[in-house]
């Protein structure tokens, strides 16, 4: 099954505790701190393979853990880092964060990568926190915490060449003859329900990729038919092959439909070189109004080629004549853009809120990740907690708001109560 669109949850891993520990052997019963290090957690990492063309390999599976770090050892040990995940993906997919809309990254290139949740560092062991006026620290951190976020991936197909038309034009059969891909085909409307993608070889050193698209409707631009769902896989291609139907009613009328379609959704692709083909000039019916059909398309400044996919009549001539357009084409200019910058919260801001009287919550990033960090358990840790919140001028605001004494403080997931 082809799926272009899918959401996914990621989470990295937690950083490793770090070890409140001290050196004891023999002949050295004081021998000082030795706490180890935690292990950073592991980072959710997406990467572009170039042999996939789908994202249907999602479907099994939506969510994807890294491994946290192991916790610091006694005798200085850090402990292991956590293992990345890697998320394979096709090139041309599109990531989004699924709750602000926001674009994370447009992977394009074989082995390309995007870090799209950091893992947590590890934290330190006591022996990190010695001075000469503490030199039997009895603190250390906890490992930092976890990201998560839900992303949205959107696959625009990369082909030099996409073949476009009215249903039943025959732009699946042209594939199948050109390239070594096996599309379903059948005469009947609407067979294509996804796009296909093959690679023709024009000698021993050139290939080309080609993707047929569903077939379009009017109204495909809103939505109609299948169009709105595979218009976008068009926009990554240079070149089209516009297939006609030879048998229809107005083929003249049908073509200046589609490129209408193309246009209303994206005004770049009403602009993309094409290679006009009309299509079944092997039907009686076709051959005895194929003069007429070229004189209209003549009238209006179009050049076709005739071809049978069916019997494989000049579809090597069509092949050639949309390479040579490719080949005529200039490279794409990158367009050079002022870069956006995004203003950055900072992380020492909070805010007080207060709750039923007596109770008071504390939200901010860097004090609520102080409080998941450090080890309640240990006097020293949480002496630097509160020496941290003086820092911050935490204790400030919250004298300033009217805390007092025995009011309950919640930071994060903590409870603590208010002592003068």
């Amino acid at each position: 099954m082809f799926i272009d669109q899918v959401n996914i949850f990621v989470k990295s891993g937690k950083g490793g505790d770090g070890m409140v520990h001290f050196r004891r052997e023999k002949y050295e019963p004081r021998g000082g701190p030795d706490g180890g290090d935690g292990g950073k957690g592991g980072s959710v990492v997406l990467e572009v393979k170039s042999t996939l063309n789908s994202l249907s390999h999602f479907k099994p599976k939506q969510t994807f853990k890294a491994e946290d770090g192991v916790n610091g050892g006694s005798a200085q040990k850090t402990g292991r880092n956590g293992k990345d995940v890697v998320i394979l993906i096709p090139p041309g997919t599109i990531v989004y964060d699924a709750e602000s809309g926001e674009l994370l990254g447009d992977l394009t290139d074989a082995e390309q990568r995007l870090v799209v949740c950091k893992g947590g560092r590890g934290g330190r062991g006591n022996q990190h926190f010695a001075t000469s006026r503490n030199q039997a620290p009895r603190m250390a951190e906890r490992g930092e915490p976890h990201e998560e976020r839900a992303l949205r991936l959107e696959l625009k197909l990369i082909a030099d060449i996409g073949i476009i038309g009215l249903p039943n034009a025959g732009k699946s059969t042209l594939l199948s003859v050109l390239t070594n891909a096996k599309p379903k085909i059948g005469a009947y409307p609407f067979t294509t329900l996804e796009p296909n993608l093959g690679v023709a070889k024009l000698d021993d050193e050139t290939t080309v990729v080609l993707a047929d698209i569903p077939g379009l409707i009017e109204g495909a631009h809103e939505g109609a038919g299948l169009g709105h769902d595979f218009l976008r896989h068009i926009q990554r291609t240079r070149i089209l092959i516009h297939m006609i139907d030879g048998q229809a009613e107005d083929p003249l009328a049908d073509f200046s439909q589609i490129n209408s379609e193309l246009a209303l959704f994206d005004e770049k692709l009403g602009k993309k070189p094409q290679v006009a083909v009309i299509n079944k000039t092997d039907q009686p019916d076709v051959k005895e109004r194929l003069k007429k059909i070229g004189a209209d398309f003549k009238a209006k400044g179009v050049q076709v080629l005739t071809a049978s996919a069916l019997t494989r009549k000049n579809t090597r001539e069509i092949l050639i004549a949309a390479y040579r357009k490719l080949q005529d084409l200039p490279l794409e200019e990158i367009e050079e853009s002022l870069p956006v910058y995004k203003p950055e919260v900072d992380p020492n801001i909070f805010d007080i809120q207060r709750e039923d009287g007596d109770k008071w919550r504390v939200s901010g990033v860097a004090i609520e990740r102080a409080a998941k960090m450090t080890f309640w358990e240990h006097y020293g840790s949480v002496r630097r907690f509160q020496r941290l919140m003086q820092k911050l001028s935490v204790d400030k605001a919250l004298r300033e708001a009217g805390v007092q004494d025995g009011d309950t403080v919640f930071i994060g997931n903590f409870e603590l109560e208010w002592q003068e």
